[in-house]
This record gives C-alpha cells, sequence and structure tokens, in this order.
C-alpha cells in the first residue's frame, strides 16, 4: 500500500479523490492501491528547555545560555494531534512507500519530515511538489513524484530556521524578561520579530522627536494652471516677498513648452508580500487577512501556491496561457482580444533564472464559484495582473511648460495618456506603488495632470501667491509599508529591480511575515490606529532595554535570512549557520550579564 500524507484534511480528500481512495477509514482515506491521511500544519515540534535538563526549567540567567548538544522534537501536546499523529505512526508501519504530499515549501517540508522521523519510517519516501491543486496539476505530480533526497537542503534550511529561532528565542527572552521584567512580565526576543519592532518603534521615536521647520512657497495661477517657482523652498517670508510684490504686477509669459514620449510597462505578477500589500492599500486586509483568503483561494483551485516571493514566471508556463485566459470567462472584455494573436513572451515575464521552487501567484484558469465577497476582490486583483501582463505597454506623453514674471522661472507639468494599453483593466486607477514613507507626495500629483495647449510666447495676467508650509515628520508604517521594509531589511526602495535584489536579504520569509506582525499583535508591542501601526509603551520599553543591537538589527537579521537561502541551494552549509548562532548567542548572554 502507498501512504500519501497531506498537510491539512481538505488538501488529503482532493488528493484521494484523484487517486481513487475513496473509502474512509479513521483518520484517512483508502482505496486504488493508496492510503491518504493528513497533518494540521505542526504536529512536532522542538522540545522545551527543561526536557533536556531538569534544571533549565527554572528561569536564571545563571543556567544561561542554554545550547543542548543535540536538538530533539517532541509531539505537540493535544489529544487531536496525538489521536491523529497515532494513525499516521500505523499507516507508516505498514506501508510500502510513502509519498510527501506536504505543502510544497520549506515549512511544509519541515512539517512531514518530523512527523516522518517520530513516527520511525523506513520505508521509501517520494515526494509530490505541485504549484496548484487542480486535478490537471495533481495528475501530473504524480506521473513525476521525485525522491525525498532531492528536497534534503530544503529540509535542513527549515531545520535550521526552526534551531536558530529556539536558540535566540529561548535565550534572549529568558535573559531580558529575568532582567528586566517587571511585575514577572515577559519580555519575548524574536530573530524576526524584534528587528521588525525595532522597525516600527524607530519611526514612531523619530516622527514623535520630529521639529517641525518653517519655510514658503512660491506659486502663480496662469490660465487655470498652478506654476511653482523654480527656485523652490524659501526659507525666510522675506525672501518670498520680496520675489512676490516683484512679479505681482507684471505679466506672466510662456518661455517653453516641451513634451517627452515614455512608455510604462505592465506592473508586476504578484508575489505574496506585493499581493499583501496591494490588499491592505486598496481594501485594507492585514497581511493575516490576505494570506487567509489566497490560501482558500489555493485550496479551492483557482490560484496557484501563495507562499512565493518572486514575481516572474517559469517557461513551462508559456503554453498554459491561452487556457487560462480562456479559464477567465468573466474576463472577456479583456481577454479576447489577446486571444485572437499569439500571446507575447517577455523576460518581464517569464523568467526562469527569476523563479526557484514556485511561479508568481496566477489564475488557474478554473471557474471560480463560491468564493467570499474578500475571495473575490483578491481574486480579482491576480486575475486583472495577470492578464494585464500580456497587455502592451501604457504609451503617455509628459509635457513640461515653462514660464516667468520679471525673469523670475515658473515650471509646471502634467501628464496625458495616449495609448492605455494594460491601463484599461484598471479604468482610472492610481496603480503606481506607495511609496515606502507614505502616499504619493504633491510633486507626483502635478506630474498626473493634464494640461491645457501653451505656445510659447504668450502671455498674460496671473494670480502669485506666497504660501506658508511646514515641513512633515514620516509616516507611520502601514502593514503594506511595513511588508516591503520587512522584504528589503528596512532599506526604503521604490525601484522594483532593485527591490528584488534586496529580497535575499529581506526580515522573514514571504510565509511568515503575517505572523510576525499578528505576534507583535498579540503581545500588545503594536496596536492598529486607522491602518497606522503605533508601538505600545511596553513595545517602544522593549527596545530601549534591549541594549545589543546584534538582537535588533534588521540588516543582521536580513544576512541570516539570505544564509537561510544559500542552504536551501547548496551553497551555505548547515552547521555552519547553527554554529554561527550558538556563538552569537553565547556573546548575548555574555553581554547580558556583565551589564547593569
Amino acid at each position: 500500500m502507498i501512504l500519501c500524507i497531506a498537510e491539512k484534511p481538505s488538501v488529503a480528500r482532493e488528493i484521494a479523490s484523484i487517486l481513487g481512495a475513496k473509502s474512509k477509514k479513521n483518520g484517512y482515506l483508502e482505496g486504488n492501491g493508496y492510503q491518504v491521511t493528513w497533518t494540521f500544519g505542526h504536529l512536532c515540534t522542538l522540545k522545551e528547555p527543561h526536557e533536556y535538563y531538569p534544571h533549565w526549567k527554572r528561569w536564571s540567567i545563571s543556567e544561561l545560555p542554554m545550547i543542548p548538544p543535540r536538538f530533539a522534537i517532541k509531539l505537540i501536546e493535544n489529544d487531536g494531534i496525538i489521536k491523529q499523529f497515532k494513525v499516521i505512526e500505523e499507516l507508516i508501519a505498514q506501508a510500502e512507500m510513502v509519498v510527501n504530499c506536504g505543502d510544497a515549501g520549506q515549512e511544509g517540508e519541515l512539517i512531514q519530515r518530523w512527523v516522518m522521523q517520530k513516527a520511525i519510517c523506513k520505508c521509501p519516501v517520494k515526494r509530490l511538489w505541485i504549484s496548484s491543486l487542480t486535478e490537471e496539476a495533481i495528475k501530473e505530480g504524480f506521473q513525476h513524484l521525485q525522491d525525498q533526497s532531492t528536497f534534503n537542503k530544503l529540509y535542513e534550511a527549515g531545520l535550521s530556521r526552526a534551531i536558530g529561532d529556539w536558540l535566540l528565542g529561548m535565550n534572549a527572552t529568558r535573559l531580558y524578561t529575568v532582567k528586566y521584567g517587571q511585575n514577572k512580565q515577559v519580555l519575548s526576543i524574536g530573530r524576526v520579530q524584534t528587528p521588525t519592532l525595532a522597525l516600527i518603534v524607530n519611526r514612531q521615536l523619530e516622527i514623535d522627536h520630529f521639529k517641525p521647520e518653517q519655510y514658503w512657497e512660491l506659486k502663480t495661477v496662469y490660465r487655470d494652471t498652478v506654476f511653482s517657482s523654480v527656485k523652490g523652498k524659501f526659507s525666510s517670508q522675506e525672501e518670498g516677498n520680496t520675489l512676490l510684490e516683484k512679479i505681482q504686477a507684471a505679466l506672466f509669459t510662456i518661455t517653453d513648452v516641451s513634451a517627452k514620449k515614455g512608455e510604462e510597462a505592465p506592473p508586476r505578477l504578484f508575489d505574496l508580500t506585493s499581493l499583501q500589500v496591494e490588499c491592505n492599500k486598496k481594501f485594507a486586509f492585514s497581511a493575516e487577512e490576505t494570506l487567509k483568503y489566497i490560501q482558500s483561494l489555493y485550496e479551492k483551485k483557482v490560484t496557484t501556491y501563495p507562499r512565493v516571493d518572486t514575481t516572474f514566471l517559469s517557461e513551462d508556463v508559456y503554453p498554459k496561457v491561452p487556457a487560462i485566459l480562456r479559464g477567465l470567462r468573466m474576463y472577456e472584455e479583456y481577454t479576447g482580444c489577446l486571444l485572437q494573436t499569439k500571446i507575447a513572451k517577455t523576460k518581464k515575464v517569464f523568467d526562469n533564472s527569476k523563479v526557484t521552487d514556485h511561479h508568481a501567484i496566477i489564475p488557474t484558469g478554473v471557474n471560480p464559484v463560491n468564493l467570499t465577497i474578500e475571495e473575490k476582490k483578491v481574486f480579482d486583483l491576480i486575475a486583472r495582473r495577470f492578464i494585464a501582463a500580456f497587455y502592451p505597454n501604457c504609451k503617455f506623453s509628459t509635457t513640461t511648460v515653462l514660464g516667468e514674471a520679471e525673469k523670475i522661472a515658473f515650471k509646471t507639468s502634467g501628464k496625458q495618456i495616449l495609448a492605455p494599453g494594460w491601463r484599461v483593466l484598471f479604468s482610472k486607477e492610481k496603480i503606481a506603488e506607495e511609496e515606502i514613507s507614505g502616499a504619493g507626495d504633491e510633486k507626483n500629483h502635478e506630474e498626473e495632470k493634464t494640461l491645457p495647449a501653451f505656445d510659447a510666447g504668450e502671455s498674460g495676467p496671473h494670480e502669485p501667491s506666497l504660501s506658508e508650509k511646514w515641513t512633515q515628520p514620516p509616516k507611520y508604517y502601514t502593514e503594506a509599508t511595513l511588508l516591503r521594509a520587512m522584504e528589503t531589511a528596512g532599506k526604503l526602495v521604490e525601484n522594483e529591480e532593485l527591490r528584488d535584489a534586496l529580497k535575499e536579504n529581506g526580515i522573514g520569509r514571504p510565509s511568515t511575515r503575517a505572523s510576525i506582525i499578528e505576534t507583535l499583535f498579540k503581545r500588545n508591542y503594536i496596536r492598529k490606529e486607522k491602518k497606522n501601526l503605533h508601538a505600545t509603551a511596553t513595545g517602544i520599553e522593549l527596545i530601549r532595554v534591549i541594549q545589543n543591537d546584534l538582537l535588533k538589527s534588521a540588516e543582521l537579521t536580513g544576512i541570516w535570512e539570505k544564509k537561510l537561502r544559500q542552504i536551501e541551494k547548496g551553497t551555505y552549509a548547515a552547521p555552519v549557520f547553527i554554529e554561527e548562532l550558538k556563538q552569537m548567542v553565547r556573546e548575548v548572554v555574555e553581554e547580558g550579564r556583565s551589564k547593569k
């Protein structure tokens, strides 16, 4: 009998129906030579400190650092988990072969490997690796099962991550709780959680300590169009007033009109982070909510695997594109023109070098039914982004108009869409992503306005004015901007290509960032006001007492993440990474012990 182990009951049912295992048993399905069972996510976890040595149960600085000679796993103490594990254990003992049907990612690999280790699996193991749960994908996956050993490096990366989190979390949490936790309050510290909190706290402190500075702007209105002085901001009102008085009675003359044509490529396909960013901006969904909705869409077979960090497709997807477009029947007004000609194949969409385990999130072509309102919103974003990827560029003309009064130069600019191209899918929505520092600024707004026709040499009356302004503090993080900051280890980056380069050093993985943010909420380190994230007094105090920069450095955490990815690729050794973390934990404890 061949035993298949899925990560959850719903996925097990899908696989069982395709394999012909239709007979319901206690904790599994059987038939056609297969048994299909499931886990509920993590059934196993690393042992607690006291399960290695009883004296580690006491929280004491003298017992630190806690570094087990060999890490071990245990079953999570839950009646439902223990019952299901016994089912899996008995099935594994009788199986001639096991097929690991876990989630096709690092965490999924770790979950299944731990269960098989705990159950002492001795028979051969194959791996099912698929990017969607459609019948076609599952059948194709079973026709191309791979040896489990192919994914050993993926497992090593997942195991290294878990051990690293245990080492730093257990030791640093106990160190700072014992030393600074008043009224026995636990000061929870994590390898990813703490640098993320530090980003929010540091931004908030910048805002709290911000001292606004006064400045003045000279503008004038000519033919219902606002022109700004090219001198920019004036630090003194007197300087601005001098120029204002000089030009008030003078005519305004257009000195130059220039137009420059340009093109704007379609937005990239979604990876998980960019989808969470977009859903937070458009619908105010939290990162956790978006992950829940896209996971449900994946399980309903209408979108591909969601926990991805690439915005590209592999070239083997290209032949499937027409069928996927035909399956998007409610978007026929947009797909019809694409299906009449050969679909464009561009490196901006298809690039094998930018795809590792999974490609970008796209529709599967299965007609979506029984979706919730929230799921429909998320699916619509994914479908439109996918269709737009094969549309022509948006063509526009940027017009810059220069003018002057009494030799004081002014400027304005505007944008005119010449051919909307992919923008037809988004009507009048602004596609440009919100800047990491906040919403689009006044300059961007001015560039997008449409201008009347001006001729060089024309002149006429105008209405100049000098307005008082104050510099603004940085904007609070929203979940959208925090996700982007986590992706780039705190660096403010708008350019997509540069952001891609920094993803290697991002904080956390796309699949874990939502849970990290939720953990900060649950531990009362941050709170939400409208869409803005504020650090609580507890969160600010925690970052204040953590004097070791290693524990709260986004860049250092990003370097660890890069090493974990290198372990996955086989270019960095897991034992070296774990030894580095052990040494760091020793240094953190020693430094914390010596400081008063």
